[in-house]
């Protein structure tokens, strides 16, 4: 785990750092930062929606997600995984920063090139035995002043961010419930 994140630091954060301050344009000019917070119920107990929130579980409900594990391998959701995701003909490299099951807290930190860094911060709920309730923070910082116009339209979009993954969740649980052999 420390392996990881000092790895983490010394191969994304160090040069993002000595880039900023290298550059007092950058140093001087006003970033963007954004903070987005959604909400939505999931139609499903607790015990089974939280581990869909894991980078590999993700994949089970999430269209189009496909991490790109570096560790571990094979891939396998706990706290300090690191994987990589495609935008374009950008990547960012996120780490999990807590994977804390049992009490429904799970958190990412993502880096896009040197434009954009984002926390990713969920909470989950039970609310009874078939409801558990999620909340969603995002938050995203222009590392440079270029990237301010993409942090807020980054932040428009994860506002939508409650009805899309309430929707794909419970469509998951909906379609498997379907699939569940008969007694």
């Amino acid at each position: 785990m420390k392996l990881v994140l000092v790895t983490f630091v010394l191969t994304v954060v160090l040069p993002l750092l000595i880039s900023v301050r290298g550059d007092v344009q950058v140093a001087t000019a006003r970033l963007t930062h954004t903070h987005t917070e959604f909400s939505f119920t999931v139609d499903a107990p607790f015990e089974q929606v939280v581990p869909l929130f894991g980078a590999h579980e993700e994949r089970k409900w999430a269209e189009g997600w496909d991490p790109q594990f570096v560790y571990p391998t094979p891939a396998n959701d706990q706290q300090g995984e690191v994987f990589k995701i495609a935008h374009g003909q950008h990547t960012s490299v996120w780490i999990n920063t807590a994977l804390d099951l049992a009490n429904g807290h799970i958190q990412y930190a993502h880096v896009l090139g040197d434009a954009m860094a984002t926390l990713i911060d969920i909470h989950a709920t039970s609310q009874g035995l078939q409801k558990t309730a999620v909340t969603v923070v995002y938050e995203r910082t222009a590392l440079v002043p270029e990237a301010n116009e993409h942090v807020q339209h980054f932040a428009k979009a994860d506002g939508n961010g409650g009805k899309e993954w309430g929707e794909a969740m419970n469509a998951y649980f909906a379609k498997s419930s379907r699939q569940l052999p008969e007694k």
